[in-house]
């Protein structure tokens, strides 16, 4: 359905738990060797926002915030705080002619990099740089929908495009229902609010 350009409570946030994942099936012969497929060229996360919840105020906030999704329905963004910021980032180099480029972040180990798509970019903290040089804000624009930088004029050929920003991840609920009990002393207790990433 929909995708809102709302943010899902910070604060709430900070208590969850989850991460990147990714979908490999294992194949095990009968000699114990393995053969393994990667489905997905890249990771999409998930997490668990019920260990975020610690006031009564916080757990309004959140069934009020489910039923404007209508669970499942709505897309919105989430800021993971484990992984919220770049800096540095190369994401492009000039030609002369492109005005056009895409924020991305860059995960790099032992020789291998994974390049992932930036399309909730925070207002105000994406800062542009050609060549190391800081540009002014209205040298570009920045849609903050999709993470689409547009220079007013052409990066000249062989210079490096970088930036600065943090950035929120783009997700859903995963579930159609919340669920709680409420123990004598008045304490609520949940066991699993799931959230997903989805590809924009």
């Amino acid at each position: 359905m929909a995708f809102i350009e709302v943010r899902f409570p910070a604060d709430i946030a900070y208590g969850s738990a989850g991460g990147p994942e990714y979908s490999t099936e294992v194949v095990i012969t009968h000699s114990g060797y393995e053969q393994r497929n990667s489905n997905w060229a890249q990771a999409r996360a998930r997490y668990n926002v019920a260990h975020g919840l610690k006031t009564q105020a916080q757990l309004d906030t959140l069934i009020a915030f489910f039923r404007a999704r209508k669970g499942r329905a709505d897309g919105f963004r989430f800021k993971d705080w484990t992984d919220y910021q770049a800096s540095g980032q190369l994401i492009g180099t000039g030609n002369g002619s492109n005005k056009v480029f895409q924020l991305c972040k860059a995960y790099n180990s032992g020789g291998s990099v994974e390049q992932r798509v930036v399309s909730k970019p925070v207002a105000g903290t994406v800062k542009i740089y050609v060549a190391g040089v800081l540009q002014s804000v209205g040298a570009y624009t920045i849609a903050l929908d999709s993470g689409v930088l547009t220079f007013g004029s052409a990066p000249s050929a062989g210079l490096a495009v970088t930036a600065d920003f943090e950035f929120d991840v783009p997700v859903r609920f995963d579930t159609d229902r919340l669920s709680a009990s409420i123990d004598a002393y008045g304490s609520h207790s949940w066991t699993d609010i799931p959230l997903v990433e989805i590809r924009v």
